[in-house]
């Protein structure tokens, strides 16, 4: 791909995608799978630099997989123990993979250094390896205290304090880490006792871990979304394969789709997600209904079709986003089409993802001539009457950017998208699929 890419102007959405696999879940279930007893054939696997980081630091550890050409990928666990004792990985940018394996590391008796790219560096983990080191872990910063690289000591690790304890209002993504870890551990009682320190954000991701480490056979029980109780090794804990699982399609790639129904006039056509999808993003059609959008959620698929509005514009939204952050982002751009000013909130966690998204957002919202006021942990979006031509939207290195302001060339307008390649680290075809269905 060249270094940017010139979409539109186009006014109409129409047509039906296939979505690739869900991030979240994909590489939470090849983990899950490389600790496990027995053999897992994972079926729709999301093809991408996120997934690519978590398969190739699995092989380094001694986790053999194969992909034998019929799209799956076979995955033999390792019994809870990785059987390389030392090793050096690099994560990329994907804190769905440094984060959970760091915890799953830490329980493995072995010297383990891991880093990333220069923005992985920049993403918060101390409260992850602070609730680590509770248990006696020994993991020391390589850079700056609180980031990545991260160098794993081999340490007898115990649980020499319950419950363990961890915030839960940075990153959701640490508490799943624990949680994923937790079986590995030896208890007394009733097992591992996780206690959460403050709001917890995200609560659908939690939800996903919880589902998935059902599948593989481990249930946790849990007092409202604070504390959370594990088997441990003592109390028949461990993971167990459950031969064959299916990754749902990534709802959150949804959003772009179906915000381009809406915008477009639709109908466009998800298929992979639908209304029993354990991802939490799938509520982002409760948003687009608040705008204004007409959706039919059916059992693997969902459609989008236009605006029921008077005005033909979607309807301006004042809504928490706490629950789907990521999602959220195409609401963002989504308020370039509607008819009054829009409130997002409690969007904080944007700061520590791939980019500073709060300040990413509103920078390249107002190049289309929207007036933003950024704060802590909210944007106040005000559409322009006319959408301004040949904007040249920068996305920092972050596959959202990319994908989301790519709905700007709805308005009637030509958009450059710059470093486009960047929607590979979830869904490298993105921009090909996007060409499909807009006119």
């Amino acid at each position: 791909m060249t270094n940017f890419l010139d979409l539109g102007p186009f006014s109409k959405a129409s047509g039906t995608i296939k979505l690739p696999g869900s991030k979240s879940i994909s590489n939470r279930v090849l983990l899950l799978a490389a600790l496990s007893q027995g053999v897992t054939v994972v079926h729709d696997l999301l093809a991408s630099d996120d997934t690519h980081v978590m398969l190739e630091a699995l092989r380094t550890l001694g986790v053999r997989w194969d992909q034998p050409g019929d799209g799956s990928t076979v995955v033999h666990g390792a019994g809870g123990d990785f059987p390389v004792k030392q090793a050096t990985l690099f994560m990329g940018n994907a804190g769905t993979a440094i984060r959970p394996l760091t915890a799953a590391l830490a329980l493995n008796r072995g010297d383990y250094r891991l880093s990333g790219v220069p923005r992985m560096h920049e993403r918060p983990i101390g409260d992850l390896v602070d609730g680590l080191r509770q248990i006696g872990a020994r993991i020391d910063y390589t850079g700056q205290p609180g980031f990545p690289p991260l160098h794993i000591h081999a340490a007898d690790v115990q649980l020499h304090q319950v419950p363990i304890r961890v915030r839960g209002d940075v990153s959701s993504q640490f508490l799943t880490a624990l949680l994923m870890a937790a079986p590995l551990l030896s208890a007394a009682g009733d097992g591992v006792e996780i206690v959460v320190d403050g709001e917890l954000i995200s609560k659908p991701y939690i939800d996903i871990t919880l589902r998935l480490m059902s599948r593989f056979g481990v249930q946790v029980q849990r007092d409202g979304w604070q504390r959370f109780t594990v088997p441990g090794i003592a109390q028949g804990g461990g993971y167990r394969s459950p031969g064959t699982i299916h990754v749902e399609g990534d709802a959150s790639s949804a959003s772009y789709f179906l915000a381009a129904g809406a915008i477009g006039g639709g109908p466009v056509t998800v298929e992979g997600v639908g209304r029993d999808s354990i991802q939490g993003d799938i509520r982002f059609v409760d948003a687009l209904e608040q705008m204004g959008a007409r959706i039919t959620l059916g059992e693997h698929s969902v459609v989008a079709h236009g605006v029921s509005t008077a005005n033909g514009k979607l309807r301006a939204i004042d809504m928490d986003f706490n629950h789907i952050p990521d999602a959220a982002m195409t609401i963002a751009v989504a308020a370039l089409f509607a008819d009054g000013t829009s409130y997002l909130r409690n969007i904080g966690s944007w700061r520590v993802k791939e980019t500073d998204r709060l300040t990413a957002m509103a920078t390249e919202l107002r190049k289309l001539g929207a007036a933003v006021d950024e704060g802590a942990d909210f944007l106040r979006i005000t559409p322009p009457a006319k959408l301004r031509r040949d904007a040249a939207i920068d996305t920092y290195d972050d596959h959202r950017m990319a994908m989301c302001f790519s709905l700007a060339s709805l308005g009637g307008v030509p958009v450059r998208i710059n470093d486009p390649g960047c929607v590979a680290k979830t869904f490298p075809d993105y921009f090909a699929e996007f060409s499909r269905i807009v006119d």
